[in-house]
């Protein structure tokens, strides 16, 4: 883990592409539940992915609405899953993101950079949308 401006980063594997590619062809697969997959946690994912450090290990499997999973957040004084990335990691402009990155789309959006797209997470698995949408990115 290294730290820049304040903000805790972390570093990626070696390996951090294959390890991505692996986790984005499980998570193909899956549907949308909050508190087991949604944005923040298929984010976080990703991130573990590459890095190993878990970023929503707290939580995990505790909430199940939209509405419990902002309030677990306020019991830890973040007002969104978008200000944990913020306080994790170091914001870039969205021009800048590069593969593996975090970016956000529609002010809650929370998705993985890749190449010129972003995977983000949809009802019925990923979809991907241009990373010209993105309103905000951090450095993974």
């Amino acid at each position: 883990m290294r730290t820049i401006g304040g903000v805790q980063n972390v570093d990626r594997f070696r390996d951090w592409q294959n390890r991505l590619v692996s986790y984005l062809h499980k998570a193909h697969r899956k549907q949308f539940a909050y508190g087991k997959n949604d944005c923040a946690l298929f984010a976080a994912d990703c991130v573990f992915a590459m890095t190993g450090e878990d970023f929503a290990q707290g939580y995990r499997g505790k909430y199940t609405t939209r509405a419990e999973g902002i309030k677990a957040l306020k019991a830890n004084g973040f007002r969104s899953h978008v200000d944990v990335a913020a306080d994790t990691l170091d914001e870039v402009s969205p021009s800048l993101a590069r593969a593996g990155d975090v970016a956000v789309l529609e002010g809650e959006v929370l998705g993985i950079v890749q190449g010129a797209n972003i995977y983000v997470l949809a009802d019925t698995g990923l979809k991907v949308v241009s990373l010209a949408s993105a309103e905000r990115a951090f450095r993974v």
